[in-house]
């Protein structure tokens, strides 16, 4: 009774505050500006400067979506908050040791993650990224990508809302200050150089941003199609074929395989002519040739494809050619997901307790195996300040600047060399800020000025909108007390703060790279873009799909570390995660890295834009090539493009 009374009051008080800003606002102002809806319930402007909120399906009643069901309050009861499960998970190590150990239990606890973290995503959306309200335009036009949650009203006090300033920040002071890494920081729980080469090879498959025209315009499938390795085209993808046996296209360089030539492949790729003759390779996607640490992944899958082909035929030497490609692919879409959720996404989460791949766990839930990507989901995706200002192969530390269009020491170095120097290589720290590098603050910039263009909600609506209290304060945003003073003087309000700036700034969880409010946000986007794939639908996931039980076992067996013990000589270790006895050491160009001017995110995404980019401002690495001065790019400029 007495919880039901403090319950009241609290939900009077909210009201009579909500109803306070919201009569703050003149006729002008659009009476939504001051999001007085609660617990995800829709805004509608009336007329006379009113409002109604529609509370279907949130748990709660009144005026303003304030008030719970009393089945709403027993579960909320009933429910430990993200907090205490975070903590349960990443904690007791000797009782998560157990419960790995009891298939049982572990699939148990795989399927409520599942529920619990696929629930939170609506589909289909509602919103198209570029409209506030739902209409048949936005469930069939798929040229732009969807939001979760509706843009900031039109004709609103201030950029979010009625909180903080009249006007945003600077955005480049914004960067330089906040965004700017002063000193390289490892990665606090020792996050490998592979882990975000994997994930920006991994991305591109399903964050195909048109370019030309900007985000939130996207073409193609929205999904893990592994399109990044066989083409988005069945023109791209033919050119590729080999058209023997199922298998891909290939060269022979140094007794090693590595994906063909464009001679031999015949197929577009940015900025190629940049890029030294013998090195001039043909990938599934155009623009991974400017950025040769991705040739590594492209290259380990492509060895991947043609050694499935190998066991498909042996098993059913009847297949002509396209069967073994189609199964063959199959394949190697479910090798991909696994590796994603139990490698990947398992080091992402913290977690001792270990994640699971199996379809089964959801079949018959009325899950829809299909998924939409949410504008949202791709702008917290900029993970560019993981990577560190230099990499080092073969004993030999390149800017990344002199890497770019020069696959030549990934290359000569040998796979075995690059497995090696990657997991033995620290990632950078991410969360808290003023640790992305210089050569990709172009990128962070750039996801400032889309979450405005795209009039973003604000970053504490995000925690709302997936279950998390929002911060009230700067001081509790970050443990940095400087970051906290100079985040007030910019936004003015906690509520203020923009979406990406918050992701990324926000101070880390413990025992995790990011922090909480980008994990929390970034786990139901991705689960269920993983889980939603065809080939995981009840009437897929059986063993006659991948060409039998040997081809089913493929993919059951499959890690990152089998992956390559596979197909590089010598089975060299791999992981996400530094090996323990390998400690950090400052790189000799630490020191001199940030004040390096090195504009490489800019010159790639001008190339990726379809724009002339003169020689001179490219440096070539400090290894002799012969590139060809050459300042015209093979490309139509109605092509389709990528995003970094």
């Amino acid at each position: 009774m007495l919880l039901y009374c403090y319950l009241l009051l609290y939900t009077t008080s909210a009201i009579a505050s909500a109803n306070e800003s919201t009569a703050a606002l003149t006729e002008d102002f659009n009476p939504c500006c001051s999001f007085p809806c609660q617990h995800n319930s829709v805004c509608m402007a009336l007329a006379s400067n009113s409002y109604e909120c529609d509370c279907t399906t949130t748990g709660y009643y009144g005026a303003n979506c304030e008030t719970p069901y009393i089945s709403t309050t027993v579960v909320s009861w009933l429910k430990p908050s993200k907090t205490t499960l975070h903590y349960t998970l990443t904690h007791f190590p000797w009782i998560w040791k157990i419960v790995n150990s009891i298939s049982l239990l572990r699939r148990f606890l795989m399927k409520a993650v599942l529920k619990v973290r696929i629930g939170s995503i609506v589909e289909p959306s509602p919103y198209g990224a570029l409209t506030s309200y739902p209409s048949w335009e936005t469930y069939s036009n798929k040229s732009t990508y969807v939001r979760t949650l509706p843009a900031v009203p039109e004709n609103c006090p201030t950029p979010m809302g009625v909180k903080g300033k009249k006007y945003f920040p600077d955005a480049d002071m914004l960067v330089e200050t906040l965004f700017r890494r002063r000193k390289f920081e490892p990665s606090p729980i020792r996050t490998s150089l592979v882990f975000p080469l994997f994930a920006q090879h991994f991305t591109h498959q399903f964050f195909k941003t048109n370019t030309s025209k900007g985000l939130p315009h996207q073409w193609g499938q929205q999904s893990v199609d592994l399109s990044h390795i066989y083409g988005h085209t069945q023109e791209r993808q033919h050119a590729l074929r080999l058209h023997i046996d199922g298998k891909m296209k290939s060269s022979n360089i140094g007794g090693e395989m590595f994906p063909p030539l464009v001679e031999d492949a015949q197929v577009l790729m940015d900025g190629i002519d940049k890029v030294p003759q013998e090195y001039r390779f043909a990938i599934g996607h155009p623009g991974f040739t400017m950025q040769p640490p991705l040739l590594f992944f492209a290259t380990l899958w492509l060895r991947e494809h043609n050694r499935v082909c190998d066991i498909l035929k042996a098993e059913h030497p009847n297949w002509d050619d396209e069967r073994l490609f189609q199964t063959a692919r199959l394949i190697l879409t479910g090798e991909t997901i696994k590796v994603v959720i139990e490698d990947y996404v398992q080091h992402i989460s913290g977690y001792s307790y270990k994640l699971i791949y199996d379809p089964e766990l959801i079949f018959g839930a009325g899950f829809s195996y299909h998924n939409e990507i949410a504008v949202e989901f791709q702008l917290l995706y900029r993970w560019h300040a993981l990577m560190p200002d230099d990499l080092t192969i073969n004993n030999q530390a390149y800017p990344i600047r002199n890497l770019i269009f020069n696959p030549k020491p990934f290359v000569d170095s040998g796979m075995a060399t690059l497995v090696k120097d990657m997991t033995s290589q620290f990632a950078s720290k991410v969360a808290g800020g003023n640790s992305q590098g210089v050569a990709t603050l172009g990128v962070a910039r750039q996801a400032i000025i889309d979450g405005r263009r795209l009039r973003l909600q604000p970053f504490n609506k995000y925690r709302e909108r997936f279950g998390m209290t929002p911060y009230k304060s700067f001081n509790e945003f970050t443990d940095d007390p400087n970051m906290a003073r100079a985040l007030e003087e910019h936004y003015g309000d906690i509520d203020a703060v923009e979406f990406f700036v918050g992701i990324m700034l926000e101070k880390r969880r413990s025992s995790q790279l990011f922090g909480q409010t980008l994990t929390e946000v970034g786990s139901p986007y991705s689960l269920k873009g993983l889980f939603g794939n065809p080939i995981g639908s009840p009437a897929w996931w059986k063993p006659s799909t991948f060409g039998g039980k040997k081809g089913f076992d493929i993919i059951k067996t499959t890690s990152l570390q089998a992956l390559v013990c596979r197909n590089v000589e010598g089975c060299p270790r791999i992981s996400f995660e530094v090996p323990v006895g390998i400690a950090y050491r400052p790189n000799v160009n630490d020191t001199q890295s940030i004040h390096r001017n090195d504009n490489s995110s800019e010159i790639l995404m001008k190339i990726n834009r379809g724009y002339h980019v003169e020689d001179q401002i490219i440096e070539h690495s400090i290894i002799t090539s012969d590139v060809q001065k050459e300042t015209a790019i093979s490309d139509s400029p109605n092509r389709h493009k990528t995003e970094l």
